[in-house]
Order: structure tokens, then C-alpha cells, then sequence
């Protein structure tokens, strides 16, 4: 299992003393103290949702190893991060004197039921989104203390998905695993230049670094991209933004001008202009809800740029401009909408996906099973619970 060293975690000093744990724990743990109760207890954690992306095991391994100094006198065997469970699976089995870990049962739970319903929601999305990019854009739902933690939980679900091209938001989203928040322009800046979006755009273009370098040291391009709903006319902002930044890039051949792509981002409220026409047609009066981002705005963009890039020669450098320009949607996305979307073979680029991927529960619980008083493990587990023997487990510790 890959773990996490405690200094990039920067683990509170204060989770030893059990300052964030339940107190009946900590209680706990010194009436075994005083009583002086020898006997190792066997305690396994489990959750109870099937098709599961767990997530929090190397933060929980790190925080058990960061309060005490080794040999630690007890044994830890787990499931690694990113690894797909059901229901009742044990995922961690910790064996050894109560006293030693008992009081860390709070912390240990909330790393692994955070961790584990971020990265199973990205996990469900990557899976949804058939193999385009999903990038991750909760920060602004959540206190920012989680950003770390949540960004590395996106990391597992999305490699667990089998995918490596996404990204995040905010440089905190990275610091668990060295990447770096990407970013194109906010609707701000287009109120800043008075609502002009290709003003918005090609100052953009111009003062935005070129390029990134993450803390691995790989470089990344800082793409283009430009919201284009400012003015509730997703077709006629796109082609003009596309417009002027091709008549820009022509004049100057400087590659800050290409457009990577543009981004939907239609409130859930409103209904775009391209769409009203055509339900003023009755082309399609009834047959989809018609607000927000949906598919046949998504095609109503991806015609007019199709449209436009079919007006000149194929190799062209007008042609090939028209031709890279991907589309980017975001409001409201989730797996079950990502996955609409795709039925329905919308002309999707990029998926940004945001407040959906902090919902849903994924509690995990932890019950001390056996005890082993000397002359080996037996039952001692409240009704309803029992030893659960995983074959799947690593001993780490």
C-alpha cells in the first residue's frame, strides 16, 4: 500500500491526546489504563454500500504510526486506497491492546468516510463520463481545511477509474500528491470588462501564463478556455469569442490565442436563447427540460462551431482552430447526469463536476470482535456483528 508521510499530512499533534475523538473513547481508554487489562482486543471496520471506491486508509495507517514511536504493539492489515468494496467488507483489522488504539476510533472513522464518499463520487463519474476528463471543482462547497484531503481522494478515485486526465481547482487539492490547481477565467472577469466577453477573453489570452509547472516538476499548458453564457447566448458568445481570438492568433501567430475550448455554465434557471428559438418553432416543444446546460444546447454549440469550421479548407489553419475547440460543461453535473449525457452522445469535451461530489453516506463502523486473553482469538462481539475474515487484507503494520 502506498502510504503518506506525516509531515505532508501535517497531522495535529493534539490527535495523540485524543483532542478529537469522542470523549466516551478516550474515557475508555483510561479505565483500561487504570484497570491494567492485558488482553489484546481484534477491532475491524467495515461500511455498507456495495460498489465502493475506499479512500482515507493511508491518512488513518499515518495518524495510528504518528502516535506512537515504533514497535507500536499492535498489527494493522488493510485494503489500499482505491480499492472497489462492498458492503460488510472488512477494510482494516487492527489487533493489539486497547489502550494502544482505542481512543483513535473517531479520527480513523471520519478519514476513511470522508475519503471514501469524495472518491467513490469521482470514481462513479470518471465511470459515467467514458474515459473523458471530470475535473473537480467542490472547493467553494466546503471549508477549505478539507481541500487537501479532498483532492487526494479525487486522485484515487479517478486513477481507481482507470483514468489520468481530470484536474483540480486549487493548489490545496494537490499538496497530498504534488499537482497544481488549473483554472480558466470566472464569470467575474467578464463583469470586470463591463459584460464584454471577448474583451474577457482575449485579455485572458494575453496575461495568462502560457504554462504551468506542478510541484513534481512536469509542465502543463494553461488552456483557453472561455465561459460563454454571460449574456444567456452560448452560440453567438462562442463564435465571437472563437472569432476574434482566430483574427488575434493570425495576426500574432502567439499560441496564447488559441481556444482550447469554451465552457457552459447556464444557471438552472434560465433557458438559452438558441433553445428558445427553437421551442418557438415547436421543433422540440416539450421533449427535454429546456434550462441549464443540457444536451441540445451542448449540440447547438457544437453545430455552429462545426458549422463554421466546414466553411474552410480542411487543413487549413482555419479549419484546424474551428476544429480543436472542445466544450467544457459544468452546473449541476453528477454521475447520473454525466451519464444522460453520454446516452444521449452529446458533443462533451470535459465534465466539471462540483457540490455532488460531497454528497451521499458512506459511514464506516468499527466493532471490537475478539479477544485474545492469552490462550487465543475468541468471539466477544455485540448481537448483530462478527468476526469477518478478508482475504483481500494486507498487514501493513
Amino acid at each position: 500500500m502506498k502510504r503518506i508521510a506525516t509531515n505532508i499530512l501535517k497531522l495535529d499533534p493534539r490527535l495523540k491526546d485524543g483532542y478529537y475523538s469522542d470523549r466516551y473513547f478516550v474515557r475508555a481508554r483510561e479505565i483500561v489504563l487504570n484497570a491494567k487489562l492485558g488482553h489484546k482486543v481484534r477491532m475491524q471496520i467495515f461500511q455498507r454500500n456495495d460498489n465502493t471506491c475506499l479512500c482515507g486508509v493511508a491518512e488513518a495507517v499515518a495518524m495510528i504510526e504518528d502516535t506512537w514511536s515504533l514497535p507500536l504493539g499492535i498489527t494493522v492489515s488493510v485494503l489500499p486506497d482505491g480499492s472497489i468494496i462492498n458492503a460488510w467488507e472488512t477494510v482494516m483489522l487492527i489487533e493489539g491492546l486497547y489502550s494502544r488504539f482505542g481512543h483513535l476510533e473517531t479520527v480513523i472513522l471520519g478519514a476513511l468516510a470522508r475519503g471514501t464518499k469524495i472518491a467513490t463520487n469521482v470514481h462513479r463519474c470518471f465511470k459515467a463520463a467514458n474515459g473523458k476528463p471530470v475535473l473537480f471543482f467542490p472547493a467553494r462547497f466546503d471549508s477549505h481545511l478539507i481541500q487537501a484531503k479532498d483532492g487526494y481522494s479525487y486522485k484515487i478515485g479517478r486513477e481507481a477509474a482507470g483514468f489520468d486526465s481530470g484536474g483540480i481547482s486549487t493548489d490545496a487539492q494537490g499538496e497530498w500528491w504534488g499537482s497544481a490547481g488549473m483554472g480558466t477565467m470566472p464569470h467575474a472577469l467578464i463583469a470586470i470588462y463591463g459584460g464584454d466577453t471577448v474583451k474577457a477573453a482575449l485579455e485572458f489570452a494575453k496575461y495568462a501564463p502560457k504554462e504551468y509547472c506542478d510541484k513534481e516538476g512536469e509542465i502543463h499548458v494553461v488552456k483557453r478556455i472561455v465561459l460563454v453564457d454571460f449574456d444567456n447566448n452560448c452560440v453567438k458568445t462562442t463564435l465571437a469569442v472563437a472569432e476574434a481570438m482566430l483574427a488575434e492568433y493570425k495576426k500574432t501567430r502567439d499560441i496564447r490565442y488559441t481556444l482550447h475550448g469554451i465552457r457552459l455554465d447556464t444557471s438552472g434557471n434560465m433557458v438559452d436563447e438558441s433553445i428558445q428559438k427553437n421551442m418557438e418553432s415547436h421543433e422540440y416543444l416539450g421533449s427535454f427540460k429546456p434550462t441549464g446546460v443540457n444536451p441540445q444546447l451542448v449540440h447547438n454549440v457544437f453545430c455552429a462551431l462545426r458549422n463554421k469550421r466546414n466553411q474552410h479548407e480542411p487543413g487549413s489553419l482555419d479549419y484546424e482552430f474551428y476544429h480543436r475547440i472542445g466544450i467544457t460543461v459544468s452546473g449541476g453535473f453528477n454521475a447520473e447526469k454525466i451519464a444522460e449525457f453520454e446516452r444521449l452522445k452529446a458533443p462533451v469535451s470535459v465534465y466539471a463536476v462540483g457540490s455532488s461530489l460531497l454528497k451521499g453516506n458512506f459511514d464506516f463502523t468499527a466493532d471490537i470482535v475478539q479477544i485474545d486473553r492469552g490462550g487465543g482469538w475468541e468471539d466477544c462481539a455485540k448481537k448483530g456483528r462478527r468476526y469477518i475474515e478478508n482475504s483481500r487484507l494486507e498487514r501493513i503494520i
